[in-house]
């Protein structure tokens, strides 16, 4: 197994302008795995209470290359669970609940059929637990981690030992703000990566992402979606994110040209979780239908 993901696995209630779904399976883990699975297979390690549905399972096993041997399911526990409203403005949402679950218990065990992975992604949890995951992976190549504006607040200590330790670093522009008290996203990024990352990706949501890396920048724009064809923008930024080292992890680097075409099959990618509730649309991604959009995107983004 080349690629692990650790993060969430969970359920989720969300509210649009148009719809609304109960009992969506989300979490930042699922939503990673089920687009790094398109492009390479992926491990992932969480835990589920159980109260985790059946179905659910059998829906994350049905992604090609998507092996669930580190997923734990603890009797007695429940899952974490998050719900949220999303505005007209699909850029701005409310969240309505949070239940941490099984997150406030001990962390899972990686498999020892995972710890030979050489590409790591640390999705959001508390920073020490990331730092407990780091530890386990002895062949590690890449690490690239994601945290929140929860931890940024309270737990900068572990969270600032993290950065010392991890390749590189994906997160949103307003956490990225919060982390550094700069408002730009360019001095942002420089200002993380001085605490030791390679390189930095600073999602903007609707507006694209930066690449601040130790040998130049890289910006790319969202792949043009109409307003008609977002359904939930939920787990968009952490499909990005596995198509991202989905990429990294099949072709086997870490360059800083191999970074840049990572973030347009992560973009690829989060498009097409924009256009469903939950993992519905990655599951029903046909044969090219990836390749085809990302050349839709490179001729939308070619200068000349």
């Amino acid at each position: 197994m080349r690629l692990v993901v650790t993060g969430t696995i969970g359920i989720d209630t969300v509210h649009t302008p148009r719809a609304s779904r109960e009992g969506v399976s989300g979490g930042s883990a699922a939503y990673f795995a089920a687009s790094a699975s398109q492009l390479c297979p992926v491990g992932v390690v969480a835990a589920v209470g159980d109260d985790w549905p059946t179905e659910h399972s059998e829906a994350l096993r049905s992604f090609p290359g998507l092996c669930l041997d580190g997923l734990e399911s603890r009797q007695g526990s429940r899952t974490f669970s998050w719900g949220g409203r999303y505005f007209e403005d699909v850029n701005r949402r409310e969240t309505l609940f949070t239940e941490v679950g099984v997150l406030q218990e001990s962390p899972p065990r990686v498999p020892e059929s995972f710890k030979s992975a050489e590409f790591i992604f640390l999705g959001n949890t508390h920073p020490a637990v990331q730092l407990g995951f780091l530890d386990q992976f002895p062949h590690r190549k890449l690490v690239v981690a994601d945290t929140m504006d929860l931890w940024i607040r309270t737990a900068h200590g572990d969270l600032s030992s993290l950065l010392k330790r991890v390749d590189g670093v994906i997160v949103n522009d307003s956490e990225a703000a919060e982390l550094t008290g700069l408002r730009s996203a360019v001095s942002s990024a420089q200002r993380i990566m001085e605490h030791g990352p390679s390189f930095v990706v600073v999602k903007k949501g609707e507006h694209g992402a930066l690449l601040t890396h130790r040998e130049g920048r890289a910006v790319l724009p969202a792949f043009p979606v109409e307003e008609a064809g977002v359904v939930d923008p939920t787990g968009a930024g952490d499909s990005f994110a596995g198509g991202f080292m989905g990429f990294l992890a099949r072709e086997n680097r870490r360059d800083f040209n191999a970074l840049q075409t990572a973030m347009a099959y992560g973009t690829v990618l989060a498009s097409f979780t924009l256009e469903s509730f939950g993992l519905d649309r990655l599951r029903a991604l046909k044969p090219g239908e990836i390749d085809s959009r990302l050349r839709q995107f490179q001729a939308a983004v070619r200068v000349s």
